[in-house]
């Protein structure tokens, strides 16, 4: 399998990840592969062994959207997974990003005194951050990328609980919205991988941008804290998100926040 085939390792990955009896299979004696034969997902997705074969050997890079759409389905694809599949069959020409966030986008952060905010961009480098954001951890100052911190820093280690869930998520959100055409991020990708953690993880093939959801920290000066992250995009940088940490009203977590600074 050539090196760059990004489409051909992902669809022999998600074939290992689907057991032959949850897609109606019988199956006797030893196998030697994990998940679906080749042959058996080519059956399923109404195509030849031969073609499928030709897709994860990085052969044809054209899959048609009919040919997608058949192998979404027989591998179980969710909608995060499936699109993913697509945009590595058909990636699109995307216009050259803002390097950096703007004044206005900083001020906005700055109005935000008890809610930790930051800019990170596609590869996860932080971009803009208020100083809440920056109390809350080093990980959140311009300049940092999100990624190795999580993996490479204990501090950031010790600050979540709940690491290893949150690693992974790193690792989900990274291949499902960092764009493998940058030079750049395909340095980071290559970098991280000599992190034995970040490689299993990566390895897995999991997709998953970044959505709301409860986060847990326990912060070396406040202690614990539980916070509610937010994605927001920005329609004028739209390969920037802001993320922000807000703490229900009334909780412990709401008191902590506002002893940070």
């Amino acid at each position: 399998m050539r090196e760059d085939n990004e489409l051909g390792a992902f669809l022999k990955a998600r074939r290992g990840r689907v057991r032959p009896e949850d897609v109606g299979l019988t199956t006797s004696g030893r196998r030697r592969v994990p998940g679906l034969r080749r042959e058996e997902l080519a059956r399923l997705a109404g195509m030849s062994p031969r073609y499928l074969t030709r897709l994860e050997q990085g052969e044809d890079h054209n899959p048609s959207a009919q040919v997608l759409s058949a192998l979404s389905s027989a591998l179980r694809l969710d909608a995060d997974e499936a699109a993913h599949l697509y945009a590595l069959a058909a990636p699109r020409p995307r216009p050259a990003g803002e390097e950096n966030a703007s004044d206005a986008v900083q001020r906005l952060l700055n109005t935000w005194e008890h809610v930790p905010a930051y800019v990170r961009d596609r590869r996860f480098d932080v971009l803009a951050a208020n100083k809440t954001a920056m109390a809350l951890s080093g990980l959140y100052t311009p300049g940092q990328n999100l990624v190795r911190g999580i993996f490479r820093d204990p501090a950031v280690r010790a600050l979540f609980p709940d690491w290893t869930q949150v690693a992974a998520q790193t690792a989900a959100a990274l291949r499902a919205e960092g764009d493998v055409r940058d030079p750049r991020t395909t340095e980071l990708i290559e970098s991280m991988l000599t992190n034995d953690e970040f490689r299993g993880m990566w390895k897995t093939y999991d997709v998953q941008p970044v959505r709301d959801e409860i986060k847990r920290f326990v912060h070396p000066v406040v202690g614990p804290l539980t916070l509610r992250r937010q994605a927001l995009t920005i329609a004028a940088a739209p390969d920037q998100t802001i993320i922000v940490y807000q703490a229900d009203p009334g909780t412990p977590s709401e008191d902590a926040l506002a002893r940070l600074l």
